[in-house]
């Protein structure tokens, strides 16, 4: 990212380029621990020039967040092809490596801190958690969600946004894992909520209609029927 030699820019170029390596800085530690002269050094420019194209480092922030939430949205887009099951890996694959690219940034910005207190910042992020909520619901073929899956899909997406956290601190389960465990946990939440209401019992059905055996949700059933004892019957 860093330049090394100077070059006449323009306006909109340069300030491209400087939120391009604060985002690069950003990834690797949190905001908050990054100077604007070490974002000016990166850039090959001057630190009065980097105030020239944004006021503080907030202002910079921002931008920056902005790019990151774009591309972040971006990963919850999914071609409307396959199981649902098949649909979601696919999106947990690219939120985690989204997430394994920009750890330090990543956690600073959901757990929050002073770099980030600004109003913008934060309805950047809800932007985000919305485009997810939208993009699963899409794939559910529901324009109005009842009470009930709206509350499974907001459940999840903050799941996958927590358990994202959780593995950055040691990144102990292996991500492939995770990723798959995240999708047996949207099965789970949809299941427990169908048991509670038809709507949500009939909308379940219909997922598991289309799911293969041998896709994210079947392995579910498979795993699920493995933990249970054999000769124990089945409740009435």
């Amino acid at each position: 990212m860093t330049t090394g030699v100077r070059r006449r820019m323009g306006v909109e170029e340069r300030r491209q380029q400087l939120i391009g390596v604060a985002l690069e800085l950003f990834s690797h530690r949190s905001p908050d621990d990054v100077s604007i002269d070490e974002i000016a050094a990166a850039a090959g420019i001057s630190r009065p020039l980097v105030y020239h194209y944004f006021p503080g480092k907030l202002s910079l922030y921002e931008a920056a967040l902005r790019r990151a939430a774009d591309e972040l949205a971006l990963r919850f887009v999914e071609p409307q092809e396959g199981s649902l099951g098949s649909r979601l890996l696919r999106v947990m694959g690219r939120f985690f490596a989204f997430v394994d690219d920009h750890g330090p940034g990543f956690s600073a910005l959901m757990r929050g801190g002073p770099a980030i207190g600004s109003s913008r910042a934060n309805a950047m992020i809800d932007e985000v958690r919305q485009a997810a909520y939208e993009q699963i619901l899409a794939h559910l073929g529901v324009d109005k969600p009842p009470a009930r899956l709206a509350l499974v899909v907001r459940s999840w997406v903050s799941l996958a946004e927590s358990t994202a956290l959780l593995w950055l601190d040691g990144r102990e389960i292996p991500r492939s894992e995770l990723e798959l465990q995240l999708v047996h946990d949207f099965a789970a939440l949809a299941a427990v909520s169908a048991a509670y209401d038809a709507e949500m019992a009939g909308i379940l059905v219909r997922i598991l209609a289309d799911e293969p055996a041998d896709g994210p949700f079947g392995e579910l059933v498979g795993r699920l029927v493995a933990l249970v004892p054999a000769g124990v019957p089945a409740p009435r």
